[in-house]
């Protein structure tokens, strides 16, 4: 297990913990009152750490290396029935993109996501969760073959930003992700978006449009990361912190903001603490949000879509 610099606490608490037990594991002496007593403490000390936490210690958890991907996510709740689909037909398959066909219960979705790696490999093969344009046309591709046969469409949102690559600009990144955009205010099914890391930039926006937007507690959506704010500003990293809280970046601000639907609520000690617990709340939000737009009509649920977005930013005086 790692630990994040503001989790030290925990960490020795539970080191504590695992001493006293194998004491008393390995001796006749009785250490079920300390270990009851450092049992008691470390619940207390997750809470208030976890109860108390800035933007800059959410930007931290969303990026925690234990934290689980789409992937992740994917199997978690379709099991065996996720089919894979790749290739956006006109350059290549880009694997920090992911998408295929899956059922929830029996229901089928189109899953579209980043992909981040989890070591030095695999983060080189995913280009760290930085999709090209042609990660976005994939992803267009797909929402559009959804759209033909009726299928709603969910998609994970993780990535610290488009892939910024020269090659990626000459292929069109910026063009590629306004086009997603503006096809995903009109696709005629519903369309579920969930931030369960980062949603940094326009790489979050290409798949970020839906009917219902939701994000993991610990998670971050705004158009810049911390560090790159605070090097913009004040020429240095130092001042990430800073930029944190002046971004509004954390899943309570966005709500606050009407910039995002719901907030997914998180077990104690992030996503990673408790895997099992994540994804049955992820697959509940997602068939929940899913019963919220299946009457709909396409028209009115274009329409509805389309009010929703044009309401943000507007402020009366």
């Amino acid at each position: 297990m790692e630990y994040l610099d503001f989790e030290l606490p925990i960490k020795e608490l539970e080191e504590q913990y695992a001493k006293a037990c194998n004491i008393g594991e390995e001796s006749n002496v009785d250490v079920t009152a300390t270990c009851k007593q450092i049992e008691k403490k470390l619940k207390e000390t997750r809470k208030d750490i976890y109860k108390n936490l800035t933007a800059w210690q959410r930007v931290q958890l969303s990026r925690h290396p234990n934290r689980p991907y789409t992937l992740d996510y994917i199997k978690a709740i379709c099991g065996d029935t996720f089919l894979e689909l790749h290739g956006d037909r006109n350059v290549k398959d880009d694997k920090a993109m992911i998408g295929g066909l899956g059922k929830v219960d029996d229901q089928s979705y189109m899953f579209i996501g980043q992909q981040k790696g989890f070591n030095t490999k695999t983060r080189q093969y995913r280009n760290f969760g930085m999709a090209n344009p042609e990660g976005y046309r994939k992803a267009l591709r797909l929402m559009k073959s959804a759209e033909k046969f009726g299928i709603p469409v969910v998609c994970f949102v993780d990535t610290p930003g488009a892939y910024p690559g020269l090659e990626a600009e000459e292929r069109g990144q910026g063009e590629a992700i306004a086009r997603n955009i503006l096809e995903m205010t009109r696709l005629k099914v519903p369309i579920i978006v969930v931030i369960i890391g980062e949603g940094a930039s326009g790489g979050a926006l290409g798949i970020g449009v839906g009917d219902k937007v939701m994000m993991l507690e610990n998670t971050w959506y705004s158009v810049i990361s911390p560090e790159s704010c605070s090097s913009i500003l004040w020429r240095s990293w130092e001042y990430k912190e800073v930029a944190a809280d002046a971004l509004k970046l954390t899943a309570k601000d966005m709500k606050k903001q009407k910039l995002i639907d719901e907030i997914v609520k998180e077990p104690i000690g992030g996503a990673h603490s408790d895997r099992d617990e994540i994804f049955a709340t992820v697959k509940k939000s997602i068939s929940d949000s899913y019963d919220e737009f299946k009457n709909l009509s396409p028209t009115d649920l274009v329409e509805k879509r389309m009010d929703k977005y044009l309401a943000m930013g507007v402020f009366k005086g």
